[in-house]
């Protein structure tokens, strides 16, 4: 042995087939070799370890107290050496490792659990380590290595540069409101006067495109937002919303975050007057570095795609 301290795979595979068989000679038949050699290997291991493994007599083996305390350690051992080429095979094809993906919590009502499911089931030897994140700290993820992909919300053509990118859905903004609040009767809701109202709007930082676009709509209809209270998640804003904060334009995706006391009005239920621009769209992509694509993430990649384009 090299380092009779650290015995390696073959020798520990010697003292396994010895301890079935409790003899020397036909542990050595088993093992393709004679029986010296055997009786050397063994004898080393016992002296690099300072522990008898075995009881020998002129007429039996027999295991010494440490030799069976041991032998299911060294058998798992074993049994785990042989599946390392395997592993090393399904991690090169993408079966096998993890993906850290981040995400923003509007993926999070509707698409991102069923996509974790049926990834899961139909790839168990890779795990997807998950963590909810805005856009900005998803950046700053990719430039320290946390992440490998990421779940963005943007404005339309405006995902981040630098990273490839899979667009996954589209959506509108759709108003939440307050039941109670008094606009909340009116049918259809005058535009111009929701634009007057105070606004709970999520930081520019965290989503500069769609914030960007937020202020266009009113600047187009020659109002200014009154920002009453900033907020991050998009579940904060709609109880914000709850608290008479104020209005908020949030993605349509929210709706299925039904909070009680907070109703959602689409395009549909809103009077524009002459001016009617469509209400600003989000977008939420799939990116990742484009020079950081592993098989595993790539197995992901492939699978989000076709989850896109099955739904499309």
């Amino acid at each position: 042995m090299k380092n009779a301290a650290s015995p390696d795979l073959r020798v520990w595979r010697q003292f396994a087939v010895l301890a079935e068989e409790l003899h020397f000679s036909r542990a050595a038949r088993r093992l393709h070799m004679t029986q010296p050699p055997l009786t050397q290997a063994i004898a080393q291991l016992e002296k690099g370890l300072g522990v008898a493994l075995f009881e020998r007599t002129r007429r039996s083996v027999a295991l010494t107290p440490a030799g069976e305390a041991l032998l299911p350690e060294v058998r798992e051992l074993l049994s785990r050496a042989e599946g390392l080429p395997a592993l090393a095979r399904a991690a090169t094809a993408g079966e096998h490792g993890r993906v850290r993906l981040a995400f923003v919590s509007t993926v999070g009502f509707a698409q991102l659990p069923l996509w974790v499911r049926d990834f899961h089931a139909e790839h168990p030897g890779v795990a997807l380590e998950l963590v909810e994140a805005t856009g900005d700290v998803q950046l700053d993820a990719f430039a320290r290595g946390s992440i490998d992909a990421g779940l963005m919300l943007h404005a339309p053509g405006q995902a981040p540069a630098g990273l490839d990118r899979l667009v996954v859905g589209q959506e509108p903004l759709v108003l939440a409101l307050g039941a109670r609040h008094a606009l909340a009767r009116r049918d259809p809701l005058p535009l111009a006067a929701v634009l007057a109202e105070p606004l709970v709007l999520f930081p520019r930082r965290i989503l500069p495109s769609l914030h960007d676009a937020v202020v266009e709509l009113y600047r187009t209809h020659g109002a200014v937002p009154l920002v009453a209270q900033e907020a991050i998640q998009m579940q904060t804003i709609v109880n914000l919303v709850w608290g008479g904060n104020g209005l908020a334009w949030v993605p349509a995706s929210v709706m299925q975050f039904r909070r009680a006391g907070v109703v959602y009005r689409e395009a549909a239920q809103l009077a524009m007057g002459r001016k009617r621009p469509a209400l600003p769209l989000c977008e939420t992509s799939l990116v990742w570095p484009a020079d950081a694509m592993s098989p595993a993430l790539a197995r992901f990649v492939d699978f989000v795609r076709a989850r896109v384009a099955t739904a499309a």
